[in-house]
């Protein structure tokens, strides 16, 4: 059993927000099976279209509105709704321009290398650059 307290969350600011990541092998050497982030998309900021190619996905949202896509539905998720994205199924997550910021519980499985995480950015391909036009 590994405790691990908010002090040791390692973060990361991208220019869409922010990754928290609560437990991957480089911090929970025992966590081989799961990778757990808090992410924080700031408003008019999301992660683009994207796919994990290993790994299976729960997106929870903690506060906030997301618009989220899988494939090529989008939803709008609110504070407690959850999602679940197959792996290797191309998803994105955005914050509307006059919102707040979202607070997403993420986990991803199995864990993938030290990191814990693999993605594939496909933003700039087809379908996926025209979807939001």
């Amino acid at each position: 059993m590994t405790f691990i307290p908010a002090s040791d969350v390692a973060r990361d600011a991208l220019e869409w927000g922010e990754l928290g990541w609560v437990a991957r092998p480089a911090n929970v050497p025992e966590s081989t099976s799961m990778t757990a982030i808090e992410a924080t998309l700031e408003p008019g900021q999301g992660h683009d279209f994207h796919k994990h190619p290993n790994q299976d996905e729960i997106i929870h949202v903690i506060s906030g509105t997301v618009e989220q896509w899988i494939g090529e539905e989008r939803r709008t998720m609110t504070t407690g709704d959850s999602c679940f994205v197959p792996k290797n199924t191309v998803h994105a997550s955005f914050v509307a321009v006059d919102g707040t910021p979202a607070r997403l519980f993420v986990v991803l499985s199995p864990s993938h290398g030290d990191g814990g995480y693999e993605a594939v950015e496909v933003a700039a391909e087809a379908p996926w650059s025209t979807l939001r036009a």
